[in-house]
């Protein structure tokens, strides 16, 4: 994004490390999956507890509280964060580019340490596959979610620590009708777990901690600097947790454990998901949640013993929320982005300034890529053109200046939303769900790399065909490297995420007075403001012309 009028201009490079100018030389970035806002007590949530988190933003950080998603789900979040670049506007979820690269190989060329820790599968499966590779180190902690980790369960199993759950393909089974619905690999991963240090979120924060014990420069002077990326799937589904977790805020549930949420709207109204099943559900998230709330404070600790916290900025972050009943919606199925999937934590500690603070400007998770950069003396470079003749800079804006309390806000808008579906701008206070007009196209995948979201027991029927005779060669903006363009028709198999019912479908809604966003003002003349806003928007990040004609707004 080129910098507005008066905003500070973070694209440029800076000459060295923040630290030379007093502040940290190393950064940890804790990204948990999945992280609901408004369930954490530093953010007002009361149902469930995480002291941590708490403890964290209370004393250490600065609280932002208009932090909103990006590129969405899961690949396409970190990509924004890794590389810098939104990529909803020009594929649905893949690797990284030829004509990109990760913020880490710019590290490594500046002599930063960087180590990976994640029992993420999607980074280590098609369609995420290298964007581990320029880390200096990385460790995968097998087991979670759809890691093909086991290929058969554990005979021993007796029922512990892993307690009886419901498998992965209960709902679409019992309550869809679908006979041929697989269980998914964690419920083979999981006969294994011997206690709670088995499950894949304790392992990860466990390995995380001692890496910060043992593998970490010492926080003496002339060490190298280091950066430690923790990509935690927790509180991801499943819900599955030990005792003294498990049962923690629903003592009253009998039978198996229900660990796997349906991906369904309006599930409790038309009868598909009971109320009391709804609640098992979101008892089961809160309950992970709190257990990865415990396990994050092993990190916290670790930083203490080795006297890091004045050497070190440290950023909790997520990629979206995840619904539980809000608005009787469940998981991450197709509608627009609500508050609860949105609006999601940043927590930002910046040694000697900010502490227990909050910021209320507007951010969005590509800013971490332009943060991150900022941290270590490195210029931001998205690989694609960040507008205003800026080639290569990507989409962010540093969010240090609104830490180190030297500028008031950094972005008038940000703009986000998932490929083929709703995009979506905001100016902090109204936010815009523009869908397609007519007809969700013209609509094209561009890329190098041709790859859609796996799904494990599904692979034949989300795999995309190769692109065909269609397919021409174009240039991604600010880049001279040929990319394939695909373009898609009716009728023609689609990538996993694109939206079948944003047709004609818009929303607007003030969160001012409106933080429920029950009354769309579309119709009215902030729609008329708004649209304006996502045409300056897209023209900032130079999005494809064929977008705005999708939207109807060109």
């Amino acid at each position: 994004m080129p910098p507005r009028p008066g905003a500070v201009d973070e694209t440029s490079a800076v000459a060295g490390p923040a630290g030379g100018c007093g502040g940290p030389t190393n950064l940890v970035v804790l990204l948990l999956d999945s992280l609901n806002r408004h369930m954490l007590g530093c953010y007002g949530g009361t149902e469930f507890e995480t002291p941590n988190l708490d403890r964290f933003a209370a004393e250490r950080a600065v609280r932002f509280t208009s932090h909103v998603t990006g590129s969405l789900p899961c690949m396409p979040a970190r990509h924004d964060i890794l590389c810098g670049s939104l990529d909803f506007l020009w594929r649905p979820w893949g690797s990284i580019e030829v004509w990109e690269e990760p913020i880490t190989a710019q590290l490594r060329r500046a002599g930063v340490t960087t180590m990976l820790v994640s029992d993420h599968p999607h980074l280590f499966e098609t369609g995420g596959e290298n964007y581990h590779t320029d880390f200096s180190a990385w460790d995968y902690v097998r087991g979670h979610e759809g890691d093909p980790w086991r290929t058969y369960g554990d005979p021993s199993h007796i029922g512990a620590p892993a307690l009886p759950a419901r498998g992965g393909g209960w709902f679409w089974r019992d309550r869809l009708g679908w006979a041929g619905a697989l269980d998914r690999p964690y419920d083979r991963s999981r006969t294994f777990f011997r206690e709670e240090l088995d499950f894949p979120g304790p392992r990860v924060m466990r390995t995380a901690a001692d890496w910060l014990r043992r593998g970490a420069p010492a926080p003496d002077a002339g060490a190298p600097p280091f950066l430690l990326f923790v990509d935690e799937f927790d509180p991801h589904e499943p819900f599955d947790t030990p005792a003294p977790w498990a049962g923690r805020y629903d003592p009253g549930w009998e039978g198996e454990l229900l660990i796997w949420p349906p991906y369904d709207v309006g599930a409790v109204g038309a009868g598909r998901l009971s109320a009391r099943e709804g609640q098992q559900l979101r008892a089961n998230y809160g309950a992970k949640l709190s257990m990865i709330d415990h396990w994050v404070g092993e990190v916290f600790s670790a930083l203490t013993e080795r006297g890091l916290w004045e050497s070190t900025a440290v950023i909790v972050c997520t990629d979206h929320g995840h619904y539980l009943g809000e608005k009787d919606i469940w998981g991450k199925p197709g509608v627009m982005q609500y508050e609860t999937l949105g609006h999601i934590p940043l927590l930002v500690s910046w040694p000697g300034a900010g502490r227990g603070t909050q910021c209320g400007a507007l951010t969005t998770n590509v800013d971490l890529h332009a943060t991150i950069a900022d941290v270590f003396g490195v210029a931001a470079f998205g690989g694609v053109g960040g507008g205003g003749g800026s080639a290569g800079a990507g989409h962010g804006v540093s969010l240090l200046p609104l830490v180190r309390g030297e500028a008031p806000s950094v972005r008038d808008w940000a703009v986000g939303g998932v490929y083929g579906n709703w995009v979506q701008v905001t100016d902090g206070r109204h936010k815009y769900a523009r869908g397609a007009a007519g007809s969700n196209f013209p609509l094209s995948m561009w890329s190098n790399r041709w790859s859609t979201m796996p799904v494990h027991g599904l692979e034949d029927t989300v795999r995309l065909p190769p692109p065909d005779r269609r397919a021409r060669l174009d240039f991604m903006p600010g880049s001279e490297v040929p990319v394939i363009r695909q373009p898609f028709e009716p009728g023609d198999r689609l990538p996993y995420w694109v939206g079948g019912n944003v047709v004609d479908r818009h929303f607007l809604f003030d969160l001012d007075s409106d933080p429920g966003e029950d009354e769309n003002l579309v119709g009215t003349q902030t729609e008329a403001d708004m649209v304006e806003l996502l045409r300056v928007a897209l023209a900032a990040v130079e999005a494809p012309a064929e977008q705005l004609e999708r939207l109807g707004i060109s």
